[in-house]
């Protein structure tokens, strides 16, 4: 797939999401909260966890049906949300104290820090009434299928994912970590939510885990959690904060470990380029056709290669 065929493609899913969210987010939540939960959510990021959703469910066989392609978009718009009301969180006084996000001003800097831990909690709790519609709402999706899905996001969400990543990085300020423990934080709070992503559109297919297709975009998705977290602290050290949307020098500034301090710029660059040829290799030993994975490919080449 050429950067241009990405584009186009990347283009059409990220109007169907942007347009389910804007329908699924309210504007009727009491006292300001849907506008906070608006503000948090729509109109900004990559989108990538929607696309390696959208990616994978296509790469599986996940488009052929009505079912597939509304379970589909619901578990792309509810990663979306639980990333959107992390980073609302991660960004509060108590957690990052930033004031700058996807080139605009953080939640609690717009809005409060109350309405923004509120915004935070109902986007969370709304990820997961996204998953479950009631019966003739959501196209078919089965309630197995539902339930599979919830159990992947509140996975990857909670103690043994990102929470539990965020926990492991504020107790880590001032400590130098081995590669080990930074991998396991990384691995838990950005990389957990990434192979979620993967995880969830496969199962729109209906993927057995014990399948080598499943295994296999399992390994995609771990390579690709580690490798975007390694490329945001090369871009961290590296890139101005017009160009991030986000505060740079954040993580050095405030002690944290990251892959630059442990590996060096060259050693983390390295480090990058080898998981993107693992996610490679893995969708290659897939026994999925190389046409049905080329987005994966795709978007794993432009998670390692981005400027911002």
């Amino acid at each position: 797939m050429s950067p241009e065929q990405l584009q186009s493609w990347s283009a059409d899913v990220l109007a169907r999401v942007e347009s389910a969210l804007g329908e699924w987010v309210p504007t009727s939540a009491p006292a300001g909260l849907g506008e906070a939960m608006r503000y948090g959510v729509l109109d900004g990021g990559k989108r990538l966890r929607a696309l390696l959703v959208q990616a994978a469910a296509e790469a599986a066989g996940a488009m052929g049906t009505d079912a597939g392609r509304e379970a589909a978009l619901r578990a792309a718009c509810a990663v979306e949300l639980i990333h959107a009301y992390s980073l609302v969180h991660d960004d509060m006084p108590c957690m990052d104290n930033d004031v700058l996000r996807r080139g605009k001003p953080t939640v609690h800097v717009a809005f409060g820090e109350a309405q923004a831990m509120l915004a935070g909690d109902a986007m969370q709790a709304l990820a997961f009434e996204v998953l479950t519609p009631d019966a003739g709402e959501g196209a078919g999706v089965s309630p197995a299928l539902q339930s599979r899905l919830v159990r992947i996001l509140a996975r990857a969400s909670g103690q043994a994912g990102m929470a539990g990543g965020q926990a492991i990085d504020l107790a880590s300020v001032g400590r130098a970590l081995d590669e080990a423990t930074l991998r396991d934080m990384h691995r838990r709070k950005t990389g957990a939510l990434l192979r979620a992503s993967v995880q969830m559109g496969a199962a729109c297919a209906d993927l057995r885990a014990d399948s080598l297709a499943w295994q296999a975009l399992t390994e995609y998705g771990h390579a690709m959690g580690l490798a975007f977290q390694i490329v945001d602290d090369v871009l961290d050290a590296t890139q101005p904060s017009d160009t991030l949307g986000k505060t740079a020098g954040k993580d050095a500034d405030a002690n944290k470990p990251t892959y630059v301090s442990l590996l060096g710029l060259d050693g983390a660059r390295t480090e990058a380029a080898e998981l993107l040829a693992q996610s490679l290799a893995a969708l290659s030993r897939s026994g999925l056709e190389a046409r049905a994975t080329a987005p994966l490919a795709a978007l794993a080449e432009r998670i390692v290669h981005r400027d911002h």
